[in-house]
């Protein structure tokens, strides 16, 4: 576990299952929290999330999700924590990294974003985080300047994110060129092909191609012995029963996006609009794929975090023999 919560007693709590774990060398995985508090309506917000840590259990490993609760950053919480998350009480606002000390000293309660779980599940010592899909550069960027701090945090916060590609009303090449120009690799799962979330593939590569949790593995521990302090992106695409047309959803995408220009919507409340945009849109149907890719996602995160625990037992065995 991370040095650094010696000092940080009041501000952060690591819950019991998710500590001992840690202290025992098991697999444990984070999971955010503002797909519950505006990713998702009620009561399918609840029930995925209850779902997705099942996913992680039935994995083998230990499910961390991270959330800030009434000014404290807790890295597991509760059942009763998840239910008053879903149903939005209390204000829950959504906390990315620039939140994170505000939300903290009024004793706010949030959502946190991908870069939020990042640092909480760092901080905590868990190197495997799942999600759905990652923030990136929005589309017409060059005019707003609208980047997702996602990105800069995979830049400089050693956790490895499982995710169904860049969101789809996000600009892709753009994403990825600017993950290429932080260093952070993008690691394909089974697949040469950038997913786009609700799709299978964007058009555009990935850096590497593994086919096995193990490979992903490996390639998390060789960076950290050679002392890199990015993260990697490993790019997992919605199963393919569950994948919606990429044009259909194209069509969708600039429509939701017009909108959001006709309403003012910016800045970290445009991800949420356009999300439930896309849902009304489709008649549900993104929802029902958002769903899928999140429990894959988690299901390949376990494995992942695992493949990393036995790796990582081994070699200390050999080190001691």
């Amino acid at each position: 576990m991370s040095v650094a919560l010696d000092n940080l007693a009041g501000l952060v709590a690591v819950g019991a299952e998710v500590r001992e774990a840690l202290a025992a060398g098991r697999a444990v995985v984070a999971l955010e929290s503002t797909i519950i508090t505006h990713g998702m309506p009620y009561p399918e917000n609840l029930e995925t999330a209850q779902a997705v840590e099942a996913v992680v259990r039935q994995g083998g490993a230990v499910p961390a999700t991270i959330a800030i609760m009434d000014g404290v950053f807790r890295v597991g919480i509760e059942a009763v924590d998840l239910d008053r998350l879903a149903n939005r009480s209390s204000g829950v606002v959504k906390a990315s990294r620039r939140d994170i000390a505000s939300v903290l000293a009024r004793g706010g309660t949030a959502g946190t974003t991908v870069a939020t779980t990042m640092i909480g599940a760092h901080l905590a010592g868990i190197r495997i985080f799942a999600t759905g899909g990652v923030g990136g550069v929005h589309r017409g960027a060059e005019q707003t300047f609208d980047i997702s701090a996602d990105l800069s945090e995979l830049a400089k916060t050693p956790v490895a994110v499982v995710c169904a590609g860049a969101k789809s009303i996000l600009d892709i090449p753009k994403t990825l060129e600017v993950l290429e120009t932080h260093g952070v690799p993008v690691i394909g799962y089974q697949t040469n092909d950038f997913p786009a979330f609700y799709a299978r593939v964007s058009g555009y590569p990935v850096d590497h191609r593994v086919e096995s949790a193990a490979d992903i593995a490996r390639i998390i521990a060789i960076g950290e012995r050679l002392g890199m302090r990015n993260g990697l992106l490993v790019a997992n695409p919605i199963p393919e029963t569950d994948a919606l047309d990429a044009t259909l959803i194209e069509e969708r995408i600039a429509q939701a996006i017009r909108d959001a220009d006709a309403a003012g919507v910016s800045r970290k409340d445009l991800t949420p609009f356009l999300l439930q945009r896309m849902y009304e849109l489709t008649e549900g149907r993104s929802l029902t794929a958002n769903i899928a890719l999140v429990r894959n996602n988690a299901a390949l995160g376990a494995a992942i975090a695992v493949a990393l625990a036995e790796l990582e037992a081994t070699t200390s065995h050999r080190a001691t023999a």
